[in-house]
């Protein structure tokens, strides 16, 4: 019998599929990970081992689990363990009482769509702590498969249209380019505006303005995304920049959509996060009940660090019930989060108290503690803190070099001044020069960092981002390799 060949071919593929522009990033880690192979088979290189700062992973780059995170799902996973007293009391209490939520007593089973009900009131509890009482409904969270999944999510249902009518995403640079490509991919329209560098990446009404004024007569405005702390740029968004864009959002009648991922990993002196929802709800009429607003946060970052777990949830405020009927469609098509996520979610959302038994190891481990109730996310702050500090004072000695002093988030961007040479360099080979930069510092030394041209930065500027929440020894030796090329590759292109 004769056949036709093959149906999914490159003109078959979704168009906005395909203008997705490939990540930079994504080819320097597959490249990390072709070298880390012949490392293993065998092969003499100038390193013994490849350092990835490109990405995130916390527990990737070595940092360690949270003992009552791992204890906790351990007993979820293996009942037996309910009945022994090689774990705390206080363990056993939260596993059986989360097992309890669960269909069947199993992790196993399926939640609710929207996430178990015990969790999401959980979420709830620690948001209205955390915003100082402002009330926090339950009805209004949905636990997801992590924030990006979130994010997804509410797209789906916000962007529509083609043409002038086609929905417009108004999206910070630099970015982490995951929102931007999702907003192609969903038929939307990416509207950036720069963030200013010189003073610190605050955000510049001014340039809102600018991108929405370039946007009229091309698509249709209708949201806004924000990271707050920033990523790739560790800026902490102040009071006053808040209430400056809900008033934006207000005028112009934008959906707030903010990524708060980041807000357990403020280090900035005389900084501190502020809710988007706590800003709003202060605010007060008209803002307080007619802007609308989704805010996302995960297990993945922070003091945690679950990444593989694979859990947030976004918490809506003004959202018409008719359109969190068809969010609600939506996420019951395509399924719940994982239960063991679940699980590190409300303990991120419920950590052990002063009293409980587990509450003298999570609050001390790895580090010592000198700020109660730190707890042991402190330690993880330590760390960050500190690697924070050795970045800035390495970069302060590389030729070169500048940047802008991170508040919070887990991440630094470095600003490459690199000669007309190695930018002629780098364009004769077809490659963005950050880039060029990252290749030859994987090539060269085995450290494998995010290059500027993938976050998105003012054209004749180059950048380089690190991931910086991983063990001092590890920084240490990434900042050795990150020295010695830096002065090397200065010196070939002066």
């Amino acid at each position: 019998m004769a056949t036709k060949g093959k149906v999914l071919t490159l003109t078959e593929v979704n168009p906005m599929v395909r203008c997705i522009p490939t990540s930079k990033t994504d080819i320097l880690v597959r490249r990390a990970g072709e070298i880390t192979r012949e490392l293993e088979q065998g092969a003499v290189k100038p390193f013994p081992d490849v350092i990835i700062v490109s990405s995130g992973d916390s527990h990737g780059a070595g940092m360690q689990p949270i003992t009552f995170v791992r204890q906790v799902m351990a007993a979820c996973l293996y009942p037996e363990l309910l009945h022994s007293d090689r774990l705390p009391s206080d363990v056993r209490q939260r596993a059986q009482r989360l097992l309890g939520e669960c269909e069947g007593s199993s992790v196993g089973s399926y939640s609710c769509p929207l996430g178990l009900d015990a969790v999401r009131r959980s979420v709830a509890e620690s948001l209205q702590r955390r915003d100082g009482g402002v009330i926090s409904d339950s009805d209004n969270i949905f636990i997801q498969s992590g924030s990006h999944v979130a994010l997804m999510r509410v797209l789906k249902v916000l962007l529509h249209g083609e043409g002038v009518s086609q929905t417009g995403v108004l999206v910070p640079v630099p970015c982490h380019p995951r929102f931007t490509q999702a907003v192609w991919a969903l038929g939307g329209v990416p509207l950036p505006f720069q963030l200013s560098e010189e003073r610190g990446w605050v955000l510049e009404r001014e340039e809102l303005q600018r991108a929405l004024r370039d946007a009229r007569g091309r698509c249709s405005p209708r949201a806004l995304y924000f990271v707050n702390p920033g990523n790739p740029t560790g800026h902490v968004q102040s009071r006053e920049s808040i209430e400056e864009v809900i008033r934006l959002a207000a005028e112009e009648s934008l959906f707030l959509l903010v990524d708060e991922v980041y807000q357990q990993t403020v280090f900035g002196v005389d900084r501190e996060f502020v809710s988007y929802k706590k800003v709003l709800c202060e605010m007060g009429p008209p803002y307080s009940s007619t802007v609308q607003l989704a805010s996302v946060h995960s297990v993945s970052k922070g003091f945690m660090g679950e990444s593989g777990l694979r859990c947030g949830y976004v918490e809506f405020m003004n959202l018409d019930p008719q359109v969190k009927k068809h969010i609600s469609s939506i996420v019951a098509k395509e399924g719940c989060a994982p239960i063991i996520g679940q699980i590190a979610l409300d303990i991120m959302a419920a950590p052990p108290q002063p009293g409980d038994a587990s509450y003298t190891t999570f609050r001390a481990v790895r580090s010592p503690c000198t700020q109660p109730p730190g707890q042991e996310r402190q330690a993880s702050l330590d760390t960050l803190a500190h690697n924070v500090r050795r970045v800035q004072e390495t970069a302060d000695g590389l030729p070169g070099v500048s940047y802008q002093p991170p508040q919070g988030g887990i991440t630094i961007f470095l600003r490459l001044h690199l000669s007309h040479r190695a930018v002629e360099q780098a364009k004769a080979l077809g490659l963005e020069p950050d880039l060029f930069y990252c290749m030859r510092l994987l090539e060269e030394e085995g450290v494998c960092a995010g290059p500027g041209c993938d976050l998105g930065q003012r054209e004749g500027t180059y950048h380089l981002r690190l991931c910086i929440l991983m063990p001092t020894d590890s920084l240490e030796e990434m900042l050795r390799r990150l020295k010695s090329f830096h002065h090397r590759f200065m010196q070939d292109f002066c």
